[in-house]
């Protein structure tokens, strides 16, 4: 009988140890999450949006601990020209002088750590892949109940995006754009 319970009570603590450290996928709303990007020139600047395609966090204790997000870059759009001037632009960054999106269909980032600051506010480090070219990025993301929010300042030449980079051609003048640019996420799940 006290081999019996001795082995129940074994089996009981492993079954709690188990659920103890099990991670949980917290599967991102791809409708209802948004991504509006910014890029500056010389004379001005653009904005629009990209959508996600898939995205998860990996939980563990109601921590981060990883995700993976999946950004569909046939989806690229310019929310702040109208017309022939928003179809040429939406064209060009599809085009292989920017994402090439033909070729590659989408940029994904892993999540390879995340260290709690505060409330809801972590610290990440993940892996950022645009254009088969990953390289790691820094960044801060506030978790409020079913939301996540941050803001990337991504340097679009590490990725070979290097259409009117100052950093790569001379003599650009006022055809300069800025090798930064700037996305603004927000993830419900």
């Amino acid at each position: 009988m006290k081999n019996q319970l001795f082995k129940g009570g074994i089996a009981v603590l492993v079954l709690l140890i188990t659920v103890a450290f099990t991670n949980t996928k917290q599967e991102v709303n791809v409708d209802a999450s948004t991504i509006t990007w910014t890029g500056e020139k010389v004379t001005g600047s653009h904005n629009g949006t990209i959508k996600l395609k898939s995205g998860h966090l990996m939980m563990e204790d109601e921590k981060i601990v990883g995700g993976e997000f999946v950004m569909d870059m046939s989806t690229i759009t310019v929310t702040d020209l109208t017309g022939e001037s928003k179809g040429k632009l939406e064209g060009h960054l599809k085009s292989e002088d920017f994402f090439g999106v033909e070729k590659y269909p989408n940029a994904k980032l892993v999540i390879t750590s995340a260290a709690k600051k505060g409330t809801g506010s972590y610290g990440i480090v993940a892996d950022l892949t645009i254009k088969e070219k990953t390289h790691p990025i820094t960044f801060d993301l506030k978790m409020v109940g079913d939301s996540a929010s941050t803001h990337l300042t991504i340097d679009r030449s590490k990725y070979d995006v290097r259409y009117g980079s100052g950093s790569f051609f001379d003599n650009l003048g006022d055809k300069t754009i800025y090798d930064n640019f700037e996305l603004d996420v927000n993830l419900k799940f």
